[in-house]
């Protein structure tokens, strides 16, 4: 699996895009296959604070439910209101589902993140693809 390279990768499978203070946050392929079948997406509201590192959701799949941690801390601007009746878009397409978006509070906490490339590297040595 070729991970976009315009995004930064956490080791708990979320990625964020950040344009400018503007971010997206989803969870990675990797997530999506590790899970199954994904059935329920729980997500903050609009205008709730976020924090690098901290528990924002829960996805639940047929198989668990998983904690969604936050890439970088922010305020959630939009969530994806598709994902509360088709989850299952996350499964068909990881990347391209988002879940939110927020205002970066502090953008410098994307470099401690990781680039497709060693997100790639991660996941084939945690025993992914």
């Amino acid at each position: 699996m070729a991970y976009p390279s315009d995004r930064k990768y956490t080791k708990e499978h979320e990625w964020i895009k950040a344009e400018g203070k503007n971010a997206t946050i989803g969870i990675t392929d990797y997530a999506q296959q590790s899970l199954g079948d994904i059935v329920f997406v729980e997500l903050p509201k609009v205008g709730a604070e976020i924090a690098a590192g901290k528990a924002f959701g829960t996805v639940e799949s047929v198989k668990a439910v998983s904690d969604l941690y936050a890439p970088a801390s922010g305020t959630v601007t939009e969530v994806n209101a598709e994902l509360a009746t088709a989850p299952e878009k996350i499964n068909k397409d990881a990347h391209g589902a988002w879940m939110l978006k927020i205002t970066l509070k502090n953008p410098d906490e994307l470099a401690s993140l990781l680039s497709a490339k060693d997100y790639e590297k991660f996941v084939s040595e945690e025993g992914g693809q």
